[in-house]
């Protein structure tokens, strides 16, 4: 298996379905890196040499991703959380942050925050 960013990407597939297992990259922005890398994006990853498995890294390494990627979308969510923006408020309450409905749907983004958390103990 070919490493690149630390990410073991699959021989037998084609580059650019490859390189889409690294986060951060797509579709379009694989087939942007095969271009500037002049790489056919029809040829398998095994079928590639050392030295064009080197020009792919180098592209690759252009743009931000993986680890750096994360860490830069998650402190841009804390932030938002920090400064208390309308989607920090989304995000500290669990709902959908994009606009979506939640009525009659939503049942994905609060089953991830769990069951109910009790705030405090209320006398009766």
């Amino acid at each position: 298996m070919a490493r690149i960013k630390g990410v073991d990407i699959p021989n037998d597939k084609r580059v650019v379905i490859s390189l889409t297992y690294i986060f951060g990259i797509g579709k379009s922005l694989a087939q942007k890196i095969c271009k500037d890398a002049k790489i056919d994006e029809n040829r398998r990853v095994k079928d590639l040499s050392e030295d064009e498995l080197n020009l792919i890294r180098d592209e690759v390494s252009k743009h931000t991703i993986e680890g750096d990627l994360r860490r830069e979308v998650s402190t841009n969510i804390k932030t938002q959380m920090e400064i208390k923006s309308y989607r920090g408020t989304r995000h500290i309450k669990g709902l959908p942050v994009r606009g979506q409905r939640t009525g009659r749907n939503c049942r994905n983004c609060k089953a991830h925050k769990g069951p109910r958390k009790v705030v405090a103990n209320k006398k009766k």
